[in-house]
């Protein structure tokens, strides 16, 4: 899979530009603030159908404009594919593959597989559950709509069942019917999650122990934390955890368990990464796991994804840069930087010089 084409019209700080690419190495190098970031996070819409970094679609609309259109070329090992991609000032958002209308997120995300590699990725291993639910989500919805709609549906009904909550604390209630209607909705949602990212688990844990071996000979181990014990993952298993936990639900007037609280178990060498683990082995385990994502990727499509790497090269020692640089090579892969020095240039790398939202230069 790889990118040919990328047009901006009134993004960020993109009046209107065109960019080719290569099919294998990018460089898209300048001063900072000057809009390189704004490129990769383009290429992440069209895959995610949301901004990484915004809040909402509005900030991506240049300042003073109402709209800003997107369109991209891509291709992978069946078909060409055009994507386009329309949004409002009013919040209203145009999306078509093909020039076939895109009405769901869950439709979208199927088509362009990315991974975003960025500084904030390093802190994957030490940071907070909600990063790393983040990483699995990410993953797993571009190659499932059906996990992307449960995700969806369920988080609809913890925030129907959060409010219910707040009301019954307020008015001193114990229980409630409609709560065990919500926690019900939340099972059946809650056991298709609970499949899905047991199995994305599985062969994430596989494919980064063996690059963490490769890279510093570390034994590293990722297993799966469920936010409840139920006594299984079945539907009514889930469903009579929630019930139980009705009263305390209610004292706290919050969703206490479920999925939404899951987590990953990550240790190095048989230690807690995230309490004993070095500075260099949590960031050693974080680009693991991030490269790792990427095999899972072309594990289950047999096409690797593109890669957006947000200037993350200059947060690398030399080592761990070497490493990567070996395994993006014959990949297609966005590179932001400051200082091109950083980064392995080959016969096939095609430099992009930003400067404040415009391609000044390319160079091959």
């Amino acid at each position: 899979m790889y990118i040919s084409s990328l047009s901006l019209a009134n993004f960020r700080n993109y009046t209107s530009e065109k960019i080719e690419f290569s099919p294998y190495t990018n460089v898209i190098y300048g001063d900072n603030a000057q809009g390189k970031t704004n490129i990769l996070e383009a290429v992440y819409i069209f895959s995610q159908g949301r901004s990484h970094r915004a809040k909402s679609d509005k900030e991506l609309i240049k300042f003073g404009e109402d709209f800003s259109r997107l369109s991209l070329d891509f291709h992978d090992s069946e078909r060409d594919y055009t994507a386009a991609m329309q949004l409002m000032k009013n919040g209203r958002k145009n999306i078509k593959i093909n020039h076939v209308q895109i009405t769901k997120l869950s439709k979208l995300m199927n088509y362009l597989n990315v991974v975003m590699f960025s500084p904030e990725d390093l802190e994957l291993v030490k940071g907070s559950p909600s990063a790393r639910r983040k990483f699995i989500d990410s993953s797993v919805s571009q190659l499932y709509p059906r996990y992307l709609t449960s995700l969806i549906d369920y988080h609809k009904a913890l925030g129907q069942k959060n409010s219910l909550l707040k009301v019954l604390r307020a008015k001193g209630a114990k229980s409630d019917m409609m709560l065990s209607v919500w926690n019900e909705q939340l099972a059946a949602e809650g056991e298709k999650i609970i499949k899905y990212r047991t199995d994305f688990v599985k062969l994430i844990n596989n494919f980064s122990a063996a690059i963490q071996n490769e890279i510093s000979g570390e034994k590293l181990q990722i297993s799966y934390m469920p936010g409840m014990r139920a006594s299984g993952d079945d539907k009514d298993s889930i469903y009579e955890y929630l019930e139980k936990n009705q009263r305390r639900e209610i004292d706290l007037a919050s969703a206490q368990v479920g999925v939404q609280r899951d987590d990953l178990h990550i240790t190095i060498n048989g230690s807690e990464a995230k309490i004993y683990g070095s500075q260099g082995q949590q960031r050693t385990s974080a680009l693991s796991m991030k490269i790792a994502q990427a095999d899972y990727i072309h594990h289950i499509k047999s096409e690797y994804p593109i890669l957006l790497l947000d200037d993350i090269m200059s947060e690398l020692d030399i080592n761990r840069r070497m490493y990567l640089s070996q395994k993006i090579r014959d990949k297609q892969v966005l590179i932001t930087s400051t200082d091109t020095d950083l980064i392995e240039s080959t016969d096939n790398t095609k430099l992009f010089k930003i400067k404040n939202g415009s391609v000044v230069r390319e160079e091959n």
